[in-house]
């Protein structure tokens, strides 16, 4: 949901964040289900491959947040849009869980964000 699209369309300029050979990175969407699951995507242009200091960050990320009671998934789309992307037709390209990543094809987020959530939250009465 945008709710201010001029604010959107605003450059953020990280470069006055460089620490050496870092510098800051961005997620693309994160939702977080009553803190039993959390999912970090990333959406890459015409199957570019998440790498470098970005592929390290998220997998630190998702892993850390993995626990006992908690199941955390990176999830790594593409599209090939020049317009506005609708973010959950977007193509599952591969995806993270429990430390391993998985190769994954003709799947959008929206399903499989449906078929991580039915096979690890845990079903609460507010959730229904």
């Amino acid at each position: 949901m945008i709710k201010n699209k001029e604010h959107l369309q605003q450059i953020k300029d990280f470069s006055g964040l460089k620490f050496g050979s870092i510098s800051p990175t961005d997620i693309d969407g994160f939702l977080d289900f009553g803190n039993r699951m959390f999912i970090f995507v990333e959406t890459k242009y015409a199957k570019s491959e998440l790498r470098g200091g970005q592929k390290l960050a998220l997998e630190r990320l998702c892993d850390a947040c993995q626990t006992q009671s908690r199941t955390s998934i990176l999830v790594v789309t593409n599209h090939d849009s020049s317009g506005e992307i609708d973010i959950g037709e977007t193509v599952v390209q591969q995806y993270r869980l429990r430390g391993v990543w998985y190769e994954s094809t003709d799947i959008t987020l929206r399903e499989a964000i449906e078929m991580f959530y039915s096979n690890f939250a845990i079903t609460k009465k507010e959730d229904k």
